[in-house]
C-alpha cells in the first residue's frame, strides 16, 4: 500500500467538469486498489462522505500543499499544480504528471475566436507550466496512444527521453503510459425524476433527442450542428437538440464566446426552445445518467485543428456508458473508434449536409439505432475505470523516481527559462521566486469570489478563518 495524494486544480463538487471528475475517479480507483489516498481540492466539497479524506488547500498560497504532501509516497497532479506548488518538488514523493489534457493546444483553440489585441499574452506562461510538468515528473499519464506519441516528442525535446530512461525501459512505458478516462463498472440507472422529456417545455416523450453532454467551448463547433438540425427539422419535426450546459461549474472560467454565437444562430433560425434547447445550469455528476438515459443519440462536433487531433472527448465516454449511438466530427481518436466499430457516424468537419444526413439516417432507422447502441455497449465493456487505472496502479504499488532524476537533488534539473509576459524580462519557472508565476496565481479577491459562488457565505467565512489560523499559527 502506498500513500497517494491526488491534487485537483479544479473544484471537486457535485457539479464538476472533466479535470475534477478525473481527479475524483483516480482517487476512488486507487483507494479500491488498496492505497491510502487523499484528494485535495481548491474549495471544500459537497459530494458527501467518501472512503478517503477530501481536503481543501489554498491555491493562492504556493506552499499550502506542504503539510498535505508530507509523508506521501506519490503525488498526482495536472495542469499548473506542480508549477504553482514548488513545495511538492521538495516533498520526497514520486511525482505523477497527468498530461491527459493538452491544454496548450486547447488554449490556442480557445483564443482563436477572441479578437482582442494581445489575446495570446499568456502563451509563454502556459508553455512554462507545460514545461514544468514535463521537467519534474517521475511518471506520466496520457489518455490515448495518439497523445502518447505527442508527449514522447515533447519529452524528447525536453531531454526526458534520454539514454538513462531508454536503458531503464526501451518501450518507455515505465516513464509514460496510457490511462484514459474510464467508465463506471455499473451501468447507468435513473437517480431521480424525469430530466427532459415532459419536463423541459418543447421536449416530448416521443421526440428524437440529440444530446450534447458538457459545456459549449470555443474549440467546439455547435454552429454546424445547429444548422444541420435546422435542415432535418423541415422533414422531421420531432428532432430536438439539447445542450446540457452553457456555463461552467468553476466560476473563474467565463462563458465562452461560442455560447453566444450558438444562441444567436439558434435564434436567427427560429429554433430556440422549438428544436434547440440550452440548459443554463451544470448537471450534478451523479445525476448525469438521468439526461443520458432520456436521449436517443450523443453528439459532439468540432473544427479540424491540432486540439482536435490530440483531444480525448470525455463527454463521449458518457455516451458509451449510456449505450448511445454517436454522431461526431471525424479527426480524433474516439471518432476513429466510432467509425471503425460502426457505433454511429463520424462526419467531415463543418459539413452541415453530411451531418444532417447522419441525423436523418439514425432518426429514420430505429433498428439501426438499436444495433449500434448494442455495439456501443459491447465496446464500453472494455473501457471501465478499473481497467483504465492499471498502469497508474502498478506505479503506485512500487513508486520510484524517474531513472534520469534519481541522482538529482530535490530541486530537479535546471529551471526552464521563459519570458515574463508582464514586462518581457527573463524568468525561471520553478526556481522558487518566479514573479510571473506569482502574478498568475488567482488573487485573493478572485479566490474569495470563487469560493462564494461555489460554497456561499458560510463557505467563504470558513475559508477566511482557515487563512487567519495559518497566518497566526501560535494563536
Amino acid at each position: 500500500m502506498s500513500r497517494v495524494l491526488v491534487v485537483s486544480q479544479d473544484y471537486v463538487r457535485r457539479a464538476m467538469a472533466g479535470p475534477a471528475i478525473r481527479s475524483f475517479e483516480l482517487a476512488h480507483q486507487l483507494h479500491l486498489c488498496g492505497n491510502e489516498v487523499t484528494l485535495a481540492t481548491p474549495v471544500s466539497t459537497d459530494i458527501g462522505r467518501q472512503p478517503f479524506p477530501v481536503v481543501t488547500y489554498d491555491d493562492v498560497e504556493p506552499n499550502a500543499l506542504g503539510h498535505i504532501a508530507l509523508g506521501q509516497d506519490v503525488v498526482i497532479g495536472m495542469g499548473w499544480v506542480f508549477a504553482r506548488s514548488p513545495v511538492l518538488r521538495e516533498s520526497g514523493a514520486s511525482l505523477v504528471s497527468d498530461l491527459y489534457d493538452p491544454f496548450h493546444l486547447e488554449n490556442l483553440a480557445a483564443m482563436t475566436l477572441d479578437q482582442t489585441p494581445g489575446k495570446f499574452a499568456d502563451w509563454e506562461f502556459v508553455l512554462g507550466v507545460l514545461i514544468e510538468q514535463i521537467r519534474v515528473g517521475d511518471f506520466f499519464l496520457c489518455a490515448s496512444e495518439r497523445q502518447r506519441d505527442l508527449w514522447i516528442g515533447a519529452m524528447s525535446i525536453a531531454n526526458r527521453i534520454n539514454p538513462t530512461t531508454y536503458e531503464q525501459d526501451p518501450s518507455l512505458r515505465r516513464l509514460i503510459d496510457v490511462v484514459p478516462f474510464g467508465l463506471p463498472d455499473a451501468p447507468p440507472t435513473r437517480t431521480g425524476s424525469p430530466a427532459m422529456r415532459g419536463v423541459v417545455p418543447g421536449i416530448g416523450h416521443d421526440d428524437f433527442v440529440l444530446f450534447w453532454g458538457g459545456g459549449i467551448y470555443n474549440w467546439f463547433d455547435p454552429l454546424t450542428l445547429i444548422s444541420a438540425v435546422a435542415r432535418v427539422a423541415r422533414r422531421r419535426p420531432e428532432v430536438r437538440l439539447f445542450f446540457l450546459s452553457t456555463g461552467h461549474p468553476n466560476p473563474h472560467i467565463p462563458e465562452m464566446d461560442m455560447v453566444r454565437r450558438a444562441r444567436e444562430l439558434a435564434a436567427a433560425l427560429d429554433m430556440t426552445d422549438r428544436h434547440v434547447f440550452f440548459n443554463a445550469s451544470w448537471v450534478p455528476y451523479e445525476r448525469r445518467a438521468d439526461w443520458l438515459l432520456e436521449s436517443d443519440v450523443g453528439v459532439t462536433t468540432h473544427v479540424d485543428h491540432a486540439e482536435t487531433r490530440y483531444s480525448f472527448r470525455t463527454r463521449v465516454l458518457d455516451y458509451f456508458w449510456a449505450g448511445l449511438p454517436i454522431i461526431c466530427t471525424a479527426g480524433d481518436s474516439l471518432a476513429d473508434l466510432v467509425d471503425r466499430e460502426d457505433l454511429g457516424f463520424a462526419v467531415p468537419e463543418q459539413d452541415p449536409a453530411a451531418l444532417a444526413d447522419a441525423i436523418d439516417q439514425l432518426a429514420g432507422d430505429p433498428e439501426g439505432r438499436l444495433r449500434r447502441a448494442e455495439r456501443v455497449r459491447e465496446v464500453a465493456r472494455g473501457m471501465s475505470w478499473s481497467r483504465a487505472i492499471e498502469p497508474l496502479a502498478r506505479f503506485c504499488a512500487k513508486p520510484a523516481r524517474a531513472a534520469d532524476l534519481a541522482g538529482l537533488a530535490p530541486g530537479r534539473l535546471t529551471p526552464v527559462p521563459f519570458r515574463n509576459p508582464a514586462d518581457g524580462s527573463p524568468s525561471f519557472l520553478g526556481a522558487g521566486s518566479n514573479s510571473s508565476d506569482s502574478d498568475r496565481r488567482p488573487s485573493l479577491t478572485r479566490r474569495a469570489a470563487g469560493i462564494f459562488a461555489a460554497e456561499g457565505p458560510s463557505g467563504l467565512a470558513q475559508a477566511a478563518r482557515r487563512r487567519l489560523r495559518r497566518a497566526r499559527p501560535g494563536k
